[in-house]
């Protein structure tokens, strides 16, 4: 199966029996974003829609859950928290070959550097307070009243996700890198003690996951919600600010270097308190396990890229080059973080 390419002839005919109102499908195009699950613009008649699915070849465990996004997505359609409407899931496999499934079209901009500077300092300022009411929002989210209580497993959050990212890094390993090696061994020691939190997280909550209005600074959908469970929601926060400490440029993305005051932008000091103020909570201690959770899971995840793209079947093959040069930068950060701690 081409990555790039849609069977027109295939799932235009479906949708046109299994989509309310969708009908005359007339072309598509492959989004360039999104390295996991290959993402599409179909243009129809009927109007605009996306097609998110799986990657054809020979997938990890629990990797690239399209039903997971799936039900989050529809089950926050009616909250607080800004998503798109999710329309059909198709698991049958005769169709596409894999499963995928349809979503509404949200016509916005996404950004994809934090620096923004096509903007004015009033509406940097806007739109970090925009991500910033998005992600409270999501994590104010009563679990048990969206019917997500058993969206993920039971006990500690970081157990398990250390326990996943490293069984995933270890599956798609392709050079020892020492620090990897390290942190699997030593960073569950680490975790603070429970403090009960459990709410819905993202799991790569950061700006390129994000669609705002195309003429106000208005957060309308977040996406890409594939790694998303139930567990511990500083992840999410921390999962921003590491981001935030990548190099600038077209391939981090990052802020590192920026002078951010001087442009609008929130320092990780002001982004994590206006966070607090939004939730309602205290003090976020031991801030430095969060991040360097972060930094270990990138790594890992990134890892993952880089094994796809040596096989072949990596969404966007050229990033994904330029990207798994970070790997072992991303490991020496994490084991760094951790042993500050």
């Amino acid at each position: 199966m081409d990555n790039k390419a849609l069977d027109i002839e295939s799932i235009g005919p479906y949708l046109e029996k299994n989509l309310d109102a969708f009908y005359g499908l007339e072309s598509y195009e492959k989004f360039s974003i999104g390295q996991s699950n290959p993402t599409f613009l179909l243009k129809a008649k009927s109007g605009n829609y996306v097609l998110r699915r799986k990657p054809p070849g020979a997938l990890l465990k629990s990797a690239h859950a399209i039903d997971r996004e799936y039900r989050v997505q529809d089950a926050l359609y009616k909250t607080d928290v800004p998503v798109a409407k999710m329309l059909h899931y198709c698991e049958d496999i005769s169709i596409l070959g894999v499963d995928f499934y349809i979503m509404e079209w949200v016509d916005g901009i996404v950004y994809e550097d934090p620096s923004l500077t096509q903007l004015s300092n009033t509406e940097r300022e806007l739109i970090f307070k925009e991500i910033n009411r998005g992600l409270a929002s999501l994590h104010n989210v009563n679990i048990d009243e969206v019917h997500l209580s058993d969206y993920g497993a039971k006990g500690n959050y970081y157990e398990r996700q250390i326990s996943r990212w490293s069984k995933q890094y270890i599956s798609s390993e392709t050079e020892k890198i020492e620090e990897m090696d390290i942190m699997m061994k030593e960073l569950p020691s680490k975790i603070p003690q429970d403090d009960s939190q459990s709410r819905l997280v993202h799991g790569d909550f950061r700006l390129d996951n994000m669609i705002f209005h195309k003429e106000k600074p208005r957060l309308l959908a977040i996406i890409d919600w594939e790694i998303s469970t139930t567990g511990h929601p500083i992840a999410d926060l921390a999962s921003l600010i590491m981001q935030w400490e990548l190099p600038a440029g077209n391939i981090s993305r990052g802020l590192q270097g920026v002078d951010r005051i001087s442009k609008g932008i929130p320092s990780n000091e002001d982004f994590i308190n206006q966070y607090c103020e939004y939730r309602n909570i205290d003090k976020i201690k031991n801030f430095n396990f969060y991040l360097a959770f972060c930094f270990f899971r990138m790594a890992a995840v990134i890892q993952g890229v880089k094994k796809r793209a040596l096989e072949g079947i990596a969404a966007n093959p050229e990033r994904s080059n330029q990207e798994t040069l970070s790997v072992p930068k991303l490991a020496k950060r994490a084991f760094e973080l951790m042993e500050k701690l």
